[in-house]
């Protein structure tokens, strides 16, 4: 039977912008959110639910899906109280930004079967502000939504392919990854952005304050660096938590190249990197090749 009740824990931007899709996609199912009662409130009166549940064990009953849409450090309690409450045949999933820490808890919670039970996956879509206020229908539409398997070439259950099935139906593009390369590229692509528009707007503001001239003298490229600066810290917090080795590596090399581009100001390295540069761009289209650690990663705990 396909699925007939989806849970979504964690109706903010990224639970609340899942929900809004299921049902414009033409989901006939329900879907049960939870959350806090507040943010459930404004969650029905979107559409983004139909029934609201503050408590975990009461949102689950009946699911046949349970979608964990909270931040990482969040999800993975999550996980270990529901590994107690759901079902064999119930599919719990994820949108966390890491996913080693979430697949190896999945191991030790599920054994053998956890990679029929848990498929973690990590939407690539979001905003500089959260909450479900800000959800959107439209979020996930034709953005990468990765799948990071327990196991790296299992076969697929018919609940797991029903629920690959509804990610295309609401526009996103499924691209499996290895849990360990997720990190490691998602350090690179999305962690360390982050951290240089953090930095980039502390620096910004310790020297000139709050500046009204500032930003529309720097114009769009300066608002484009720095609006993701406005990214809630508890979400970031986990994220460098969980992924600390590969963001230190990524951050040390951001560093090298800040200090030769400064060394060279006047030298013939700053052309060099304008060069090296202007061959590649998120912008051109052109898929980033991400160099591979060469150490191995740290791992934290929770």
């Amino acid at each position: 039977m396909p699925i007939q009740q989806i849970t979504i824990v964690g109706t903010g931007l990224i639970g609340g912008s899942l929900g809004l899709a299921l049902r414009r996609s033409g989901l006939a199912g329900r879907i049960v959110g939870c959350d806090t009662r507040a943010v459930l409130e404004v969650a029905h009166r979107r559409g983004a639910i139909d029934r609201a549940e503050a408590d975990l064990e009461r949102a689950i009953i009946g699911s046949d899906l349970i979608v964990i849409a909270t931040p990482v450090g969040r999800a993975v309690a999550q996980l270990e109280a529901l590994a107690h409450l759901v079902p064999p045949e119930v599919l719990i999933t994820d949108s966390g930004s890491t996913k080693q820490n979430f697949a190896e808890r999945a191991r030790m919670l599920f054994g053998k079967d956890a990679p029929q039970r848990v498929l973690p996956g990590h939407p690539m879509a979001g905003k500089e502000v959260g909450g479900i206020e800000h959800a959107d229908a439209g979020l996930f539409s034709d953005a990468v939504w990765l799948i990071t398997p327990v196991e790296m070439g299992q076969e697929y259950t018919r609940r797991q392919q029903e629920y690959l099935e509804l990610l295309g139906a609401i526009g996103a593009r499924v691209i499996t990854l290895d849990a360990e390369r997720h990190d490691h590229l998602c350090a690179w692509i999305s962690h360390l952005p982050q951290m240089i528009a953090t930095a980039l707007a502390c620096s910004l503001r310790e020297e000139f304050g709050d500046d009204e001239e500032l930003m529309p003298i720097g114009g769009r490229a300066l608002r484009e660096m720095t609006r993701i600066a406005h990214s809630p810290y508890s979400m970031w917090r986990d994220i460098a938590l969980t992924n600390t080795g590969n963001i230190e590596h990524a951050l040390l090399r951001f560093e090298q190249q800040l200090a030769h581009l400064r060394e060279n100001l006047r030298g013939p390295g700053m052309r060099e990197m304008f060069e090296s540069a202007g061959q590649w761009s998120v912008a051109s289209g052109q898929l980033p090749v991400v160099p591979r650690a060469p150490r191995a990663v740290k791992k934290s705990e929770d």
